[in-house]
């Protein structure tokens, strides 16, 4: 079921898995205060109904934000989700070569920057990362 539309994301939720899937487009720097706000919904979504797995699913964005805000928002997710029961994060690839590269890039600062009590992982196809989600 959606239970959030906007320009930026879309939150599906299956209560059966409780998997939130994530969709974003592509995050436009001009988008940045949307953004930010897309993400204080996601995290209010996630402590409301108590999700433990979330699949982020890139695989439509093409155009990587600049580097300094992608880790911004990387951050600010990270930290957000640190306040919540989250256990696994999936990250389905974009078909982009920059846009995964800047991903693999925030993945490792924020490895770093906190101590994630969520397992991440990143795949290539959707069905891979469910079937990881629900293992």
């Amino acid at each position: 079921m959606i239970l959030f539309q906007n320009s930026v994301i879309k939150l599906n939720y299956n209560p059966g898995s409780d998997i939130l899937e994530v969709h974003y487009q592509d995050l436009h720097s001009y988008l940045l205060p949307e953004i930010k706000h897309s993400i204080d919904i996601l995290v209010e979504v996630v402590k409301n109904y108590d999700i433990k797995y979330l699949l982020l699913d890139s695989t439509a964005t093409q155009i990587p934000v600049q580097e300094e805000q992608s880790r911004e928002i990387a951050n600010n997710l990270a930290a957000s989700l640190i306040q919540t029961r989250v256990q696994k994060v999936a990250r389905v690839q974009s078909l982009s070569q920059d846009v995964n590269k800047y991903a693999q890039e925030n993945i490792q600062h924020v490895n770093q920057a906190f101590e994630l009590p969520i397992e991440l992982k990143n795949f290539t196809e959707k069905e891979k990362a469910l079937a990881w989600l629900c293992a």
